[in-house]
């Protein structure tokens, strides 16, 4: 891979005492504070559109989370643009593609990183039916295996008005996370993307705002909300 396609590492692995990464620390917490009304142990992030900001959300959080002592997984559950083996530059030549498929076990999918306590399950190669992968019977089973090994599970999937494939994952997981870029994200689509997601009954943990300038000299902040919706 060239040097000017590789992705930076998640900050909250290359500057953990960073304002950006306390934020995620935040986010942390208020999924935390909603696990005590009901389990929250596997949780999805997703977005409108690419490019908002969701891959960045659901790997730091992971980093975060594992800091904190948890065991943490993150699944790269996009199988059609997956970029978590590249942001922890990690090779994609197995992953979940191939463990639904069964041509590899779990266990030799798994990556750990540098980060102590987690580990990464990368996408594998991009399969021509992913959705279907993603809404099979072998998925759901995946999970539930995977819920009895780690305490937290961060699937980063794809965009949700984009393709079906997040809608069918809401089905395995306790909640999901809605990542919304300030300065491009259409609030019409959002609406949408919201509606999209409550139609099917997913527990709708939170939006976080990326890309929100709140001072000259603070480029970028994260917020959390514990509401079920967005305003916007």
């Amino acid at each position: 891979m060239a040097m000017r396609e590789r992705m930076q590492k998640p900050i909250s692995q290359t500057n953990p005492r960073s304002p950006i990464t306390e934020s995620y620390r935040t986010i942390r917490t208020n999924i935390q504070f909603a696990s005590v009304v009901d389990e929250t142990s596997v949780i999805l992030v997703t977005s409108t559109a690419p490019g908002e900001g969701k891959t960045s959300t659901a790997s730091n959080l992971a980093v975060v989370s594992a800091a904190a002592g948890k065991k943490v997984l993150l699944i790269d559950a996009d199988m059609r643009k997956p970029q978590v083996h590249q942001r922890f530059q990690v090779s994609n030549l197995f992953g979940l593609s191939t463990v639904l498929i069964r041509e590899r076990a779990i266990e030799s999918c798994i990556v750990q990183t540098e980060t102590e306590n987690l580990f990464l399950l990368t996408s594998g190669p991009i399969p021509p039916n992913p959705a279907e992968m993603l809404s099979s019977k072998a998925m759901a089973e995946l999970i539930e295996s995977l819920r009895k090994v780690y305490d937290f599970i961060v699937l980063d999937t794809p965009p949700t008005l984009s393709v079906s494939d997040t809608l069918n994952l809401t089905r395995v997981v306790d909640g999901v996370l809605f990542v919304v870029d300030s300065q491009r994200t259409n609030r019409n689509l959002v609406r949408r993307a919201i509606q999209s997601l409550q139609q099917v009954d997913a527990r709708v943990l939170g939006v976080v705002l990326n890309r929100a300038k709140r001072k000259k000299n603070e480029s970028y902040y994260y917020y959390y909300s514990s509401d079920t919706s967005v305003s916007v």
